[in-house]
């Protein structure tokens, strides 16, 4: 019963975020824009603190919505700071991402937030410990529909959300594939490569949107990188590829809540650590082997692919 109330949502929640980021953080990957959802997890900061200034409470859509418009924002600005300015995209973005979220920090520290759970800790580490099943009374609660309506919010949305990238994903598969590895070829065939990616984009930041609530910007931005890069390193093929990142992805957020809630005890300590902390240093330790074990990385000494 108290697995079931207790850590079986936030482990589901977690799982569910961190597919939903590394789907299309494996486009973005191979397209060289891995910092996207880096810069998309730090620019919904400001949207969802002036979500929470204008209706004075932390509901859902207003923040959502908030936090959407902050980040189509940053993308519009990344690509006019980059034509304006003559400049890479990775400077353009680490110049509108840096600015937008150091202003969500400034707004945080001077609005009031002390009744709510809306801090730059949160920010950073989510809320993802807190999201329990109060209604839970075993694992019968999972076919109780008055039980299923106490679910945490977070939950339903993010599985709506990773249903929308999936479907996505393999609806434009195709495009998505032929455009990653030959945009000049695709643009010669008809295909509208500027919208695609735009539309890549957008998917990117609504999945970074509906995760940043309950998860924060550490496990946002480690999931749209570790489990494609880790992924990345052990097959060629874009469909293992994949399959492996959502392994990957989902290995870390189970693991890593296990060892953040349990490592401590194991270990005689009385403090839980942060499970999104925790998560990210997993995916991290992931990509640390498959870097040192994959069988598709680059052997040591190798000259540099342009």
């Amino acid at each position: 019963m108290d697995f079931v109330a207790f850590s079986l949502p936030p482990i589901l929640i977690g799982v569910l975020a961190a597919v939903a980021c590394a789907l299309p953080g494996n486009f973005l990957l191979l397209r060289r824009q891995a910092l996207i959802g880096d810069a998309i997890s730090h620019v919904v900061l400001p949207g969802i603190v002036l979500g929470f200034l204008v209706t004075g409470t932390v509901a859902t859509w207003p923040m959502m919505l908030g936090a959407g418009a902050a980040a189509l924002l940053a993308v519009v600005l990344i690509e006019a700071v980059r034509r304006l300015g003559r400049i890479e995209p990775g400077a353009a973005m680490g110049v509108v991402f840096t600015a937008m979220f150091a202003g969500g920090v400034l707004l945080l520290e001077r609005s009031d937030t002390s009744s709510v759970h809306l801090d730059v800790e949160h920010a950073l580490m989510g809320n993802l410990e807190s999201l329990i099943w109060l209604d839970a009374t075993g694992w019968g609660s999972l076919l109780d529909p008055a039980a299923l309506a106490g679910l945490p919010p977070e939950l339903p949305r993010l599985a709506l959300t990773l249903l929308a990238v999936a479907g996505f994903v393999a609806l434009f598969w195709r495009p998505l594939k032929i455009s990653t590895f030959d945009e000049g070829f695709a643009r010669v065939i008809g295909m509208r490569t500027g919208a695609l990616g735009l539309g890549l984009v957008a998917v990117s930041a609504m999945a970074a949107v509906a995760a940043f609530d309950a998860v924060g910007s550490i496990i946002v931005i480690a999931m749209f990188i570790c489990p494609p890069a880790a992924a990345r390193l052990m097959t060629d093929r874009l469909e293992r590829q994949v399959a492996w990142s959502v392994a990957f992805a989902t290995l870390s957020a189970v693991l890593g809540y296990v060892l953040a809630g349990y490592g401590p005890l194991w270990l005689g300590g009385s403090h839980a650590l942060s499970a999104a902390g925790m998560i990210a240093t997993v995916s991290g330790v992931i990509l640390a082997l498959a870097a040192r074990f994959g069988p598709c990385r680059k052997p040591a000494g190798a000259p540099a692919q342009a």
